[in-house]
C-alpha cells in the first residue's frame, strides 16, 4: 500500500508507522496510508523562518507574482493526473474542476494583483500625511512581509482549492507556508503537492507538507507566523486555545463552517424567472460537492404563501440527481469524502429531525449508478421542513455536512432577515429578487451578520458564479459562527501577512526609504529634460522646473470656444458678485492642458511612448488673466510592465514588441506667488532602453 509521503525541510519523508488508511470514497478500496509520527515539526518551522522567509523576502512583488503564474501554468499540464484522483475523493467532474481549476486559476488571480503593488519587497499602505506647517516633517504607513510562516490548516471537502487559494496568497506577500490538508483526501493534495515542489519556482522552504496529524506544530508558533485554519467550529475554537497561539498573540484566522441561507424574495411569484433561478441554484448548492462546502446552502427561507409551491419544486428538481460513480457520464453527485462522513452526517439529521420533517430523500440505500452502497460513502439529498423556525431552532444550530437542507417559511423580509441572522454569524447568504428596494433592505439588514451577499436575479444570473463560489479578488469569510476570519479579498488577503508600521520624518528622508516621492521632498537635477530619459535611467525624484506662461483673457475665450465649457465663471461679461471668483477665471482644464505644452519637451521623437492618464487632479486656486503659471514636474513613481507575450502574430497589437513601464509624475501648478493652483499625478508610458527579444 502506499505510504503517503510530508515534505519537510526540503525533502520527502514518510512517518515511521502505516497509520491511518485512506480509502476510496466511492469504492471502499483502501489507496494508501499515513502517518506523521517522527516528523520534528519545530525543525520545520525554524526551517521556513530561518531558509524560506529570507528567500521569499528577497523577492519583489512581481517576481513572487509571476512565479505564482509559472506554477499555474505548470499544473495546468497536470490535469488528467489530478482529475483521476479527484474522482476518488467522491467528487464528479463538475466537483473536481471547481476543486482544481478552480484553485489554479486563484493562482492566476493573484499572480495578476503583483500590477498593484511596485516591483520592491516592501509596499506604502495609504496616504502619506504631511504633520507639520513647514512641511518637513510626515508620516506614512509601510507594509513589510512578516518573518514568521503561515500554517495552513485545511479541510477535507477542497484538497487543492483549499490549499492554492491560501499559499497564492502567503507566497505573493513572501511568506512561507506549512500546508496540513486534512487527512482523509490528503492523497489528492499530496499529488499536487509534489507537482509544485517539482517545479523547482519558489525557493527552498517556501512551502512543506504534513499528510496527516499536526502533531505539536502549532506549539511552536510565535507573534511573527499566522495560522488559518477552515473546518468546523468546534476543532477551530480548540486550536486557538493553544497556548503558544495566546501568548504570543500569533493572528488565527479562521473559516468556520457555517449555516448559510438563502431568502426568496417576497416579490418574487412562480411564474417569475427568479423562481426558476432559486430552484436551480437550492439544487446545486445541495448536490455540488455532495453538499460538502463550507458555504452550501443550509437553511432555505421563503415566502410563507409560497412555502408549499416551493417544496413541490424543489421535490421535483432534487429527483432528477442522477448519483452514483463520479466517472460515469449520466452521475451529477457522487459520494461524501467518506464512510465516516457519511455515519456522522446521519447522525446530525437525526438531530434535525427532532424538530423537522423530512419532505424529500431517504436515510436508507439507494439508487446508484456503477457504484454499491455498501463500499462507497453515498447519501441521498435529503430537504427538511421547518415550520416553526423562530421556534424550533435546532436548524439554525446544527450542520449536517452533506447534501442537506431545511425549509422554511418566513412573513416579510424583516422575518427573512431575523431569521437570516439566527445562524449566528455565516459565509454568505442570497437573496433572489428583482426588486431593488426589497434587495436593498435585505442586503442592509443581513450584512452584520455575513462575509458575503448575492443578490441573484434576472439579469446577472447568466454571469453570476453562484452562491457557494468565493472569488479571489472578494473577501471569502464571515462574522460569529463562521469564524470572524478574512481570507483571500484580493490586496486585502495579501496584507495578512505584511506587517504595518507607521514611519515618520523628513519628506526627503522618506522618499528615499520607500522610492516613491513624497511631496514637499528635496527634488534632483535630471540632468536633461525627464522625458528624454528611458525607464531605467529615470531616478525618484528627478525634478524639472518650466518656464513660466501668462494666462490672457483671449486664453480663456478660446478654450471656452474650443472645448464648448461656456460655464459662468469663464465668461468675460459675468456679474461675480455673489459668486466664489473676482472676475472671470481660467478652466481647470485649460491650465491643466497648458500644463501639458510647458513641461512636454515637443518636436523629436523620445522614450515617452504615451500618455497614460491622470490622477488625483485638484485645482486649489483660481487663476486670473494676467497670472503667471509655470510646473514642477517631478518623478514620482516608476511602475514595471510585463511585457506581452503573443503566441499567434496575428493577435500582436502595435508596440506589443517594446519594452515598456509607467511612470507617475507629480505635477505640481504654480502661480507668480509660488502658490500651488492645481496639483495631479499623471502617468506616461516610457520605454526601455534596453529591449529584450
Amino acid at each position: 500500500m502506499k505510504l503517503l509521503e510530508h515534505y519537510v525541510r526540503g525533502q520527502w519523508v514518510s512517518g515511521t508507522e502505516t497509520g491511518q488508511i485512506l480509502t476510496d470514497a466511492v469504492t471502499g478500496h483502501p489507496i494508501a496510508s499515513t502517518s506523521t509520527k517522527g516528523i520534528d515539526f519545530k525543525s520545520m518551522i525554524e526551517y521556513a523562518r530561518n531558509t524560506g522567509n529570507p528567500a521569499l523576502r528577497s523577492l519583489t512583488f512581481h517576481e513572487r507574482g509571476l512565479r505564482l503564474k509559472a506554477l499555474a501554468l505548470h499544473l495546468q499540464k497536470h490535469l488528467p493526473a489530478f482529475y483521476s484522483l479527484s474522482y476518488k475523493t467522491g467528487a464528479t467532474k463538475a466537483d473536481s474542476w471547481v476543486d482544481i481549476e478552480g484553485g489554479i486559476g486563484n493562482l492566476f488571480a493573484n499572480a495578476s494583483l503583483r500590477k498593484r503593488f511596485p516591483n520592491e519587497t516592501f509596499c506604502i499602505d495609504g496616504e502619506s500625511h504631511n504633520l507639520g506647517k513647514q512641511h518637513t516633517f510626515m508620516g506614512t504607513h509601510l507594509l513589510v512581509p512578516k518573518e514568521g510562516v503561515a500554517i495552513h490548516i485545511n479541510a477535507f471537502n477542497f484538497p487543492v482549492w483549499g490549499m492554492l487559494e491560501k499559499i497564492a496568497v502567503n507566497l505573493l506577500a513572501g511568506v512561507p507556508a506549512i500546508v496540513k490538508p486534512a487527512t482523509v483526501t490528503s492523497y489528492l493534495t499530496e499529488a499536487v503537492f509534489k507537482e509544485i515542489i517539482a517545479s523547482n519556482l519558489f525557493p527552498a522552504g517556501s512551502l512543506q507538507l504534513i499528510c496527516g496529524s499536526a502533531g505539536n506544530l502549532l506549539d511552536w508558533t510565535d507573534s511573527q507566523d499566522i495560522v488559518t485554519f477552515t473546518g468546523s467550529a468546534h476543532t477551530g475554537a480548540l486550536l486557538k486555545k493553544t497556548p503558544a497561539i495566546l501568548a504570543n498573540n500569533v493572528p488565527f484566522t479562521m473559516e468556520a463552517d457555517s449555516l448559510n441561507c438563502i431568502v426568496l424574495g417576497e416579490s418574487v411569484q412562480p411564474d417569475d424567472p427568479e423562481w426558476d433561478l432559486f430552484v436551480k441554484e437550492v439544487r446545486k448548492e445541495m448536490t455540488l460537492k455532495a453538499g460538502q462546502r463550507c458555504t452550501g446552502v443550509r437553511r432555505i427561507f421563503v415566502p410563507e404563501r409560497h412555502l408549499e409551491a416551493m417544496a413541490t419544486s424543489l421535490q421535483k428538481a432534487l429527483s432528477q440527481t442522477v448519483i452514483g460513480s463520479p466517472l460515469h457520464e449520466k452521475v451529477r453527485m457522487g459520494s461524501l469524502a467518506g464512510q465516516t462522513q457519511r455515519k456522522e452526517v446521519l447522525e446530525q439529521v437525526t438531530k434535525l429531525l427532532a424538530s423537522s420533517q423530512l419532505i424529500y430523500g431517504t436515510l436508507e440505500s439507494i439508487d446508484l449508478v456503477d457504484a454499491d452502497w455498501e463500499k462507497g460513502a453515498f447519501i441521498s439529498p435529503l430537504l427538511l421542513l421547518n415550520t416553526k423556525p423562530f421556534s424550533q431552532t435546532a436548524s439554525h444550530e446544527i450542520e449536517a455536512f452533506g447534501p442537506i437542507s431545511t425549509l422554511m417559511p418566513y412573513k416579510g423580509i424583516e422575518e427573512a432577515i431575523s431569521l437570516s441572522k439566527m445562524g449566528k454569524g455565516s459565509l454568505v447568504t442570497t437573496i433572489v429578487t428583482n426588486q431593488e428596494s426589497e434587495a436593498k433592505k435585505y442586503v442592509l439588514g443581513a450584512a452584520s451578520h455575513h462575509g458575503r451577499i448575492l443578490i441573484l436575479n434576472r439579469d446577472c444570473a447568466k454571469e453570476s458564479t453562484g452562491h457557494g463560489s468565493p472569488l479571489p479578488l472578494l473577501v471569502h469569510g464571515g462574522p460569529g459562527r463562521a469564524g470572524g476570519g478574512e481570507e483571500m479579498g484580493g490586496i486585502r488577503g495579501v496584507k495578512h501577512y505584511l506587517q504595518r508600521t507607521a514611519i515618520q520624518g523628513s519628506p526627503t528622508m522618506i522618499t528615499a526609504i520607500t522610492n516613491v516621492y513624497q511631496p514637499h521632498a528635496q527634488g534632483k537635477d535630471p540632468g536633461k529634460h525627464p522625458f528624454k530619459k528611458y525607464f531605467e535611467e529615470l531616478q525618484i525624484g528627478d525634478q524639472f522646473l518650466t518656464a513660466p506662461r501668462t494666462i490672457t483673457t483671449t486664453d480663456i475665450d478660446q478654450f471656452a470656444d474650443l472645448s464648448g465649457d461656456h460655464f459662468y465663471a469663464h465668461l468675460r461679461e459675468t456679474d461675480f458678485s455673489g459668486t466664489m471668483f473676482e472676475n472671470q477665471v481660467a478652466h481647470g482644464y485649460l491650465i491643466m492642458s497648458l500644463a501639458a505644452g510647458l513641461f512636454v519637451d515637443s518636436y523629436e521623437k523620445n522614450p515617452v511612448l504615451l500618455n497614460y492618464g491622470i490622477d488625483e487632479l485638484r485645482f486649489t486656486k483660481p487663476v486670473y488673466p494676467g497670472s503667471e503659471i509655470k510646473i514642477r514636474f517631478t518623478c514620482k513613481e516608476k511602475l514595471i510592465q510585463d511585457k506581452r507575450v503573443v503566441e499567434n502574430p496575428a493577435d500582436a497589437k502595435r508596440g506589443d514588441e517594446i519594452d515598456k513601464g509607467i511612470v507617475k509624475w507629480l505635477v505640481e501648478i504654480l502661480d507668480e506667488t509660488n502658490e500651488i493652483t492645481g496639483i495631479a499625478t499623471i502617468l506616461t508610458m516610457v520605454a526601455k532602453k534596453e529591449q529584450t527579444v
